[in-house]
């Protein structure tokens, strides 16, 4: 349990759809500084106008790589991890290569994160982004290990692209992890209760693009002022 003041800061406010532009990217920011959030998400085209919005706020910029397929290729993985640092991102998440895992291929799985940390300082955070809604148990675990192992600071659930994260999706990837990385829970994430669930299963950040809506609820539902700001 956590307590119910908390989740603004757990929250990745997120915007990942072709569709938003720059005033998307300025509400969006201006929405997770009031709010006290922890990240915003944006493409990687936005990640300097978003670093510009949330000057001085506290609240970090982050963007994706691999996004949201997770098969490009490991150089064209490195060369947009690259250039999101050369832009100022401040946490990085990677989709990881769903189809080489389900291969077999543990070890490509493995090298293809190994080679995008290796260009991410440890200053930055780094999630890795294993796809659970595609995976049956005994792969979600493998891929959790995997990621910890490769040095991801969290392992995170979904995209959102291939269904929602689910509470036992979060408690497999608890149940894998020893403990040198956290949990993102992200996919079908929209109200309060959602992300009660998926924090009381072990998930320490939430990724939404419902994140006001969720921590509306959650003031409401459960105590603390973030609606009131």
């Amino acid at each position: 349990m956590v307590d119910a003041k908390s989740i603004a800061p757990l929250l990745d406010h997120t915007m990942l759809v072709p569709s938003g532009g720059i005033e998307s990217v300025r509400k969006l920011c201006a929405e997770a500084r009031a709010g006290e959030m922890a990240c915003v998400f944006v493409f990687p085209i936005w990640v300097k106008a978003a670093k510009e919005f949330l000057a001085g706020s506290g609240v970090h910029t982050g963007s994706v790589v691999g996004f949201p397929s997770g098969a490009h290729t490991t150089a064209i993985k490195v060369a947009e991890a690259k250039q999101l640092v050369t832009d100022g991102a401040e946490e990085i998440d990677m989709v990881a290569a769903s189809c080489l895992l389900t291969d077999g291929r543990f070890a490509d799985y493995a090298a293809d994160i190994k080679a995008v940390r290796e260009v991410i300082p440890k200053s930055i955070i780094f999630k890795v982004i294993i796809e659970a809604p595609l995976l049956a148990d005994e792969l979600i675990t493998k891929a959790a290990q995997i990621a910890e192992a490769c040095g991801a600071d969290y392992v995170k659930t979904a995209t959102g692209s291939q269904g929602p994260t689910t509470p036992e999706h979060v408690e497999t990837v608890r149940k894998a992890l020893a403990g040198k990385a956290k949990i993102k829970a992200s996919g079908g994430i929209r109200t309060g209760l959602d992300a009660w669930a998926m924090v009381n299963a072990g998930a320490r950040r939430i990724g939404t693009s419902s994140a006001v809506q969720v921590a509306e609820e959650w003031a409401k539902r459960f105590g603390g002022d973030f609606c009131r700001r």
